[in-house]
């Protein structure tokens, strides 16, 4: 098990290198429309925990508009959903650019996907372990529900693939990731752009 840190880390190269190359056309083809239809930024840019709880910036592409109500404030997250953006959720084109964060070493292809910062007070000791691997584009918990299950079901499916990661399980977890995308399952909870935010567990 020693050596799979470094198997996993040249997996995740070639994976993001070759992943940027033959995707580099539809990726230009979806920075262009987002240009045209949502203007400037293309990429959508946030401080997520990384290793160790380490923040890094993850790169998406930009699903929302940046529309504000009457009082100046942002409007929900489904009101400046956009048509595009919504489809790019749907298939989870949204999460591509993230090959470059693989590429920089702040990703892994499979892991826990990285949440916000302003969760990390609210993990129990158990929850928090799940920085103990680089986060990762796609999980366990990704191909188990993603989200239209809970946060202690997502956390307990993070911990689980912690324990046992292996070679075959990521590879197992990116052919289910293939999979997901086509049903495109589990995108959203039930009344939600994405899914409620976190809470704590009591």
């Amino acid at each position: 098990m020693r050596i799979y840190p470094y198997i996993k880390r040249g997996i995740d190269l070639t994976g993001a290198v070759f992943g940027l190359f033959f995707l580099c056309p539809v990726l230009a083809v979806i920075a262009v429309w987002i240009r045209l239809t949502m203007g400037m930024p293309v990429f959508f840019r946030q401080q997520r925990p990384g290793l160790h709880g380490k923040p890094f910036g993850i790169i998406k592409f930009r699903t929302m508009t940046s529309d504000k109500g009457e009082n100046g404030v942002l409007l929900t997250d489904g009101e400046r959903l956009t048509r595009f953006g919504r489809f790019l959720r749907k298939t989870s084109l949204d999460e591509l650019p993230e090959l470059l964060n693989v590429l920089l070493g702040d990703m892994s292809l499979v892991g826990p996907r990285p949440l916000l910062m302003q969760y990390l007070p609210l993990y129990n000791e158990e929850q928090a372990k799940r920085h103990d691997l680089r986060p990762g584009i796609t999980g366990w918990a990704q191909v188990n529900g993603r989200n239209a299950i809970s946060w202690e079901k997502k956390f307990e499916l993070d911990l689980w693939y912690i324990e046992h990661c292996s070679l075959w399980l990521d590879v197992k977890i990116l052919f289910l990731t293939l999979w997901r995308v086509v049903r495109r399952d589990g995108i959203s909870a039930n009344g939600c752009a994405t899914m409620p935010g976190f809470q704590g567990t009591e």
